[in-house]
């Protein structure tokens, strides 16, 4: 898959670490790595819609941009 095969390029702005922090209620220090160890789990349901990437897994939705690999944003999915 696309995605798991670029895994190293993701990123994501200042803007977007507070966003994904504050929507997910999460502390960590790096919270790219925190995603990416999401993304590359194998409980992940990855599909791309368009020009994002959308991940769900352990009850969280993370959208990740599909052309520059920036994560865009990650919230608790809805039940």
């Amino acid at each position: 898959m696309e995605l798991l095969k670029n895994l190293a390029k993701l990123h994501t702005t200042e803007l977007g670490v507070l966003r994904i922090k504050r929507n997910l209620g999460i502390e960590c220090d790096d919270t790219v790595a925190w995603c990416r160890d999401r993304i590359n789990s194998p409980d992940a349901v990855i599909e791309r819609k368009g020009k994002n990437w959308y991940i769900t897994v352990n009850d969280c939705i993370i959208t990740v941009n599909a052309y520059s690999y920036t994560i865009i944003t990650a919230h608790k999915a809805v039940t």
